[in-house]
C-alpha cells in the first residue's frame, strides 16, 4: 500500500482550526445579510447585485462544508484570496494612485483588506504537494471494462 504525501498529512492542527474559524466567520459574516436580500428583496436588486448576492450565498454554503472538510475546500478560500487580491491590486491601487479614490472604493477595500490573514492560514506546502506535484485525474479512461474501447479518430 503506498504511502500517503507527508505534505498532504502533516498540516498543522492550529491551522486546521484556524481554516476552520475562517469558515465560520464567512458563514455568520454573510449569513446574517445575504440569505434576507436573496429570499426577501431579490426582485429589488440590480442584475449584478443579484449575481454577487448569489454568489455570496454559494460561499456560504460551500463554507458550511469547509467546517467539515477544511483542506477539500481550500480552492474556496483561494477563490476568495485571489479575486480579492486582483481587485485590491488592479482596482483599487491604481484608483489610489490616481487620486480616484472614494468612499465606495475605502469601503470595498477594508471589506478585502481581512483576507491578507489566508496568506498565513492557507498551508500552502499542503496547497502544492495536492495540487500542483501530484499526477492530476486522466483526461481518458485508462482501464476500460473488457469489450469497450474508445473510438480514435
Amino acid at each position: 500500500m503506498p504511502q500517503p504525501d507527508n505534505a498532504l498529512t502533516d498540516v498543522p492542527y492550529w491551522r486546521i482550526t484556524a481554516l476552520r474559524i475562517v469558515y465560520l466567520l464567512i458563514v455568520l459574516g454573510l449569513s446574517s445579510f445575504v440569505w434576507q436580500q436573496l429570499l426577501f428583496e431579490a426582485a429589488e436588486l440590480a442584475t449584478m447585485t443579484g449575481i454577487a448576492k448569489a454568489m455570496m450565498a454559494t460561499l456560504v454554503i460551500l463554507s458550511l462544508f469547509g467546517l467539515r472538510y477544511p483542506l477539500d475546500l481550500l480552492p474556496v478560500l483561494i477563490f476568495e484570496l485571489v479575486w480579492k487580491m486582483i481587485w485590491m491590486l488592479l482596482i483599487a491601487l491604481p484608483a489610489a494612485l490616481d487620486d480616484r479614490w472614494t468612499s465606495s472604493t475605502e469601503r470595498v477595500f477594508f471589506e478585502c483588506a481581512g483576507v491578507v490573514v489566508l496568506f498565513v492560514i492557507i498551508p500552502w506546502r499542503h496547497v502544492w504537494a495536492r495540487w500542483f506535484t501530484r499526477p492530476g485525474e486522466p483526461w481518458l479512461p485508462t482501464n476500460l471494462p473488457e469489450g469497450h474501447t474508445i473510438a480514435r479518430r
